[in-house]
Parts: structure tokens; C-alpha cells; sequence
């Protein structure tokens, strides 16, 4: 089979290799997924950086993200050659090949009113965006969501939960392309920070109270200025630092403002409450099947072209989600 393989650490430009590999085989417990697509995530950039909390050994297969067929069980394992699942692939097999190795604790039966392509991106940023919001920051129908980044695969989702979850959602992007696309979503208020001060612009639009709930995979100077317009007893939900720069909050700001710092690691719910997992699978398919949610597939690049693909994520210069199709 085809795979790209991180052969040296850097820029996914010169880290990856296209390689000819023998089709990885199901350990106990694991499932083999002939890939339909996957999804591009920053987590993978960040893999090919080494800079990754997951750093497998060289050389390694990135992509984390799949929409499959299984061809291949492991012993114990209660899935059907031919099931159409989504899912996490176990590096070092992962998603960017022709044949995909998962744990079958991270294998999910695929939603029917789902393309290949949009399934692909449905798992990781509609779970993180689930739990981000209804358990973590427990958001009330007509609360104001605030999401950095809304135009980008992360932020798209956040949006469009937020939506269905009765808040209004006030939509941060950078450049007039990024709003359009944050204002097809649903947003029920746009804001290009090269062109306004969003805090100003939050609290002008919320008469001052500010945003009840801030989604914030970006840090930096989003988490500053988030701080500085998050409502009383607000939640500021840490999703992740796709700026770079990791903030360091005083918290004492915290203390006289009323406000809760959220954090948010999706990942860990698979390991420690796999349950909950489950839960928000069986939620987010119902709402796929009401066209509630529909994740945003920006472009489809073949494998051939994963690279291109990882570079303009890497570089900020997607909107949705870029998805492979091997």
C-alpha cells in the first residue's frame, strides 16, 4: 500500500516521505480500515513538528483522523469486514495511507446522512465541541458563545454546535473570505479582527455584559482579549494554542471578574470516561440526521497531494476542513 511516512522531523514539506509499505495487520483488539478519507487536523503538523503531545518513533504514518471500510478484525474485536466506521487511527498507522490500524475502542459506526469526505471530519472537532460546551461549559439556550477561529475545521464545528444549542454565536475570523464562511455557518454575529477590535465589538454587541461562553482553540492574543470580554461568571473553554503562544493568565483577573478557564482535552475522555465518548457519538449522530451539523469540507486533495494540504494548515490558509482521499 501507499503511506506517508514523517521520516525526519520538520515541516511537513520535508519531514514526509510517499512510501510503499506491506498492508499493516490487526493486533488483538485493533481493526484494519481500508481509508475513504481523512481529515487534516493540526495535531498532525504538529506530529510532523515533533512538537505533538504523542511523539511515536520514526518513522511513523500521521493522520488522525479516518472514514473507512473494515477489511481486517484482531482478535475480540466485534466489527464486520465491510462496516463503514469513523474513528482515531493508532499511530504509527495512521490515516494519511491506503489501510489504516485503529484500537476498536475508537472505532464508530459512520453517519448514513454523511458523505465519506464529510464523515471523515466529523469526529474530533464535533466530540470536542460537544464536550466543550454541554459538558464542560454546561451552555444554556440563549447564552452568547464566542469562537475564535470560526472559519477553521475546530471553530467551524464550535459554531454550529453552538447553534443547535440554542446560544447566540458571535463568529471571530480573520479576512473577509473567513467571514463569509462564518456567516454560512449560522453566526449570528461576524467580526474580521484585522478590521475591529472584537473585544470592543463583543461588548457593543452584547451591551456590555460580554460573552457568557468563549471557545478558544487559537491562545495568544485571543485569550487576552477573551479575558478582557467574558461575561460575568463566564466560561473561557482552553481548546488549544493553534497561535503558538501557550498564555500565562494572571489569575487574579480571573478572581475579581467572576470568571471560570476551562480546559478542555478531549482525548482524555477516551481513556478515563469512554462513556461519555459513546454519549456524544450517539448525540452528534442524531443531529447529522437532521442536518443540524454538516462539517464544512473546504477541499478534497488526493494522497498524492497530503502534503500540499498539510502545508496550508499549517500556515492558517484553510478555511473547514481539507480532507485526503486515498
Amino acid at each position: 500500500m501507499r503511506a506517508w511516512q514523517v521520516a525526519r522531523l520538520g515541516e511537513p514539506a520535508d519531514a514526509l516521505d510517499l512510501v510503499d509499505l506491506p498492508e499493516p495487520q490487526p493486533g488483538p483488539g485493533q481493526v484494519a480500515v481500508r481509508v475513504r478519507a481523512t481529515a487534516l487536523n493540526f495535531p498532525d503538523v504538529l506530529l510532523c513538528r515533533g512538537h505533538y503531545q504523542v511523539r511515536p518513533p520514526l518513522p511513523f504514518t500521521p493522520g488522525v483522523e479516518v472514514c473507512g471500510e473494515v477489511v481486517n478484525v484482531g482478535a475480540g474485536v466485534d466489527r464486520r469486514i465491510g462496516e463503514r466506521v469513523i474513528g482515531t487511527p493508532s499511530l504509527p498507522s495512521g490515516g494519511l495511507a491506503e489501510v489504516a490500524i485503529l484500537n476498536a475502542v475508537d472505532v464508530f459506526d459512520a453517519p448514513d446522512s454523511l458523505s465519506d469526505t464529510e464523515a471523515a471530519a466529523l469526529h474530533i472537532a464535533y466530540q470536542t465541541g460537544f464536550v466543550a460546551l454541554h459538558r464542560r461549559a454546561h451552555l444554556q439556550p440563549g447564552e452568547t458563545l464566542l469562537v475564535h477561529a470560526a472559519a477553521g475545521g475546530v471553530g467551524s464545528a464550535a459554531v454550529q454546535l453552538g447553534k443547535a444549542a440554542g446560544a447566540r454565536v458571535i463568529a471571530v475570523v480573520g479576512g473577509p473570505a473567513k467571514a463569509e464562511v462564518a456567516a454560512k455557518l449560522g453566526a449570528d454575529l461576524v467580526i474580521d479582527r484585522r478590521e475591529q477590535d472584537f473585544v470592543a465589538a463583543v461588548k457593543e454587541a452584547t451591551g456590555g455584559r460580554g460573552a457568557d461562553v468563549v471557545y478558544d482553540p487559537v491562545g495568544g492574543d485571543a485569550y487576552a482579549g477573551s479575558a478582557r470580554c467574558v461575561a460575568f461568571e463566564g466560561r473561557i473553554l482552553v481548546i488549544g494554542f493553534a497561535s503558538g503562544t501557550v498564555p500565562a493568565p494572571p489569575l487574579n483577573h480571573a478572581l475579581i471578574k467572576n470568571y471560570s478557564i476551562v480546559g478542555v482535552h478531549w482525548g482524555l475522555y477516551r481513556q478515563l470516561d469512554p462513556a461519555a465518548v459513546v454519549a456524544a457519538h450517539t448525540a452528534l449522530l442524531d443531529l447529522a440526521a437532521k442536518n443540524v451539523i454538516k462539517p464544512l469540507v473546504s477541499e478534497v486533495l488526493p494522497l498524492e497531494k497530503a502534503v500540499d494540504g498539510l502545508t496550508k494548515l499549517g500556515a492558517g490558509e484553510t478555511v473547514g476542513r481539507v480532507v485526503i482521499t486515498p
